[in-house]
């Protein structure tokens, strides 16, 4: 991977998030408990040999920033490597980050000035692992421009995606954007390839093509919609599968081509259910591939029993649950992610949450199918995701029924 660097688009409002996104980026969200939605694409580049990596942020950076400013400054400045954020710097105007390819456009001089010759183009906010280094070689071995990771779909789901039509060698014929219509792979009829938003280009050709984007009035300045066709054209561009660069997952060992866009709040909450499945397709056990973060600070995780009283004592459990340190468990707690640092009162039940850090829940209450923001404190004896009627008058309530609680809105009972 020498002369490679990566660049992580971090700079999305995530409204879909929202109101988890009200006060910090999409990448910066919680994640299986002691994690950011970032680290796994940061880990990724770690554990495949990136040393250089610059995200580029936008909106509601202050909370990225900090993670990646504590958690992330293990690299060696001597040595040239660095994982940093980039804001919008106007060096070539005066707009924001216009799209995807502009966001690169306006970063070129970062990729020039460390004399790398591939330049990796990465989303930071999916959950998979995903060994770079195989796209890299694919890259070469092809003589490509520029090549798009993709995972195979089944044609009925396809629909919702991106589609890449390719030949029998993986040259990219043509796009496709939600097609009523997939077309299938070469070889496999009952699957499309779907783009994954990851993209390797040779930085010599790319910059070509920014400059030519950049210079187009009609461009919506974006690599799948604008940049990415003009590049099909020249016939440089094609497609990896990504089950040749993933990572063993906890089926066995068998290799997964687990993949997830978070993003919606109901896929967010699946994800993280998954995880305390008895058999998740995500396995963050893996000593071979693993994921960092920032690590707080925290005493172990501490579960309560004390002799019966006159309300039947306290018998502090939790049960198919991911419990980070500093947690105090009184309650019950079963199928959850626990975020460090939270306090689940005596007699409470928490049952398919997920709590961030510093929640505190009060004595009695009940919450079920909840995700909770940071450092609210849940009153005692309420009841949150048993009564739709109840909980959309008081909180956010999504299409499937996931309640999210933040701390103005309980302030408001």
């Amino acid at each position: 991977m020498n002369k490679t660097m990566a660049m992580i688009l971090a700079g999305g409002e995530g409204r879909r998030l929202s109101p988890l996104t009200q006060d910090r980026a999409k990448p910066a969200v919680p994640f299986g408990g002691k994690y950011r939605i970032i680290d796994f694409t940061l880990s990724n580049c770690v554990n495949s040999g990136i040393r250089q990596v610059a995200l580029l942020t936008q909106y509601k950076s202050f909370s990225l920033d900090r993670h990646i400013r504590v958690g992330w400054n293990m690299m060696h400045a001597e040595s040239g490597d660095f994982v940093i954020t980039i804001p919008p710097q106007h060096r070539i105007g005066t707009d924001w980050y216009l799209g995807t390819a502009d966001a690169i456009h306006q970063n070129m001089y970062l990729v020039e000035r460390e004399g790398a010759e591939y330049l990796v183009v990465l989303s930071g906010d999916h959950i998979y692992k995903m060994d770079y280094s195989r796209l890299y070689e694919f890259h070469q071995e092809m003589g490509a421009h520029a090549t798009v990771a993709a995972i195979r779909c089944p044609i009925a789901q396809a629909t919702r995606f991106g589609v890449l039509e390719v030949d029998e060698v993986g040259r990219i014929n043509g796009f496709q954007e939600k097609p009523d219509h997939p077309t299938s792979l070469p070889n496999d009829p009952d699957s499309a390839y779907v783009s994954m938003g990851i993209y390797i280009f040779s930085v010599a050709k790319l910059r070509e093509y920014l400059e030519a984007d950049a210079a187009d009035p009609n461009s919506s300045h974006d690599f799948g919609k604008d940049v990415l066709p003009a590049m099909r054209a020249e016939g440089g561009l094609y497609a990896f599968d990504f089950a040749a660069a993933t990572t063993a997952s906890s089926k066995d060992g068998e290799v997964s081509d687990y993949w997830m866009d978070i993003g919606t709040l109901d896929a967010y909450w699946e994800a993280n259910m998954d995880l305390v499945s008895v058999s998740p397709s995500f396995n963050l056990y893996d000593q071979e591939w693993p994921v960092r973060t920032y690590q707080v600070q925290s005493p172990p995780a501490k579960f309560i029993f004390a002799q019966a009283d006159d309300e039947g004592g306290r018998r502090g459990r939790a049960l198919d649950s991911i419990v980070s340190g500093g947690c105090i468990i009184s309650g019950k707690v079963q199928g959850s992610v626990l975020s460090p640092n939270i306090r689940v009162g005596s007699y409470s039940e928490v049952t398919e949450s997920i709590l961030f850090d510093e929640t505190k829940v009060g004595r009695y209450a009940r919450l079920h199918r909840t995700i909770v923001d940071k450092r609210v404190t849940i009153p005692e004896k309420i009841e949150i995701g048993f009564d739709r009627v109840a909980d959309e008058q008081r909180f956010h309530v999504t299409e499937s029924g996931i309640v999210v609680v933040t701390q103005p809105m309980v302030d408001r009972l």
